[in-house]
């Protein structure tokens, strides 16, 4: 069990992604594989920063549908 608090690892998170230089996505994952928890359960721990940026990311990355904006 991980035994680290929603900002602990949403820290690691962000220090991995500087590290890494690789996206959210990528460090995410790595963390889990490190600490073997399911991304699943690490996705409670995450901030709504990074939720954010995660979203960002899998936008530009293609993996979310782009949704239309009205102009305003």
């Amino acid at each position: 069990m991980l035994d680290l608090t929603p900002e602990e690892f949403s820290k690691e998170v962000e220090d991995k992604v500087e590290t890494m230089g690789d996206g959210y996505i990528e460090a995410i994952l790595s963390l889990c594989d490190e600490y073997s928890v399911e991304p699943e359960f690490a996705s409670k721990l995450l901030s709504k920063s990074i939720v954010e940026r995660l979203h960002d990311e899998g936008l530009d990355l293609n993996m979310i549908p782009k949704t239309a904006k009205l102009p305003v």
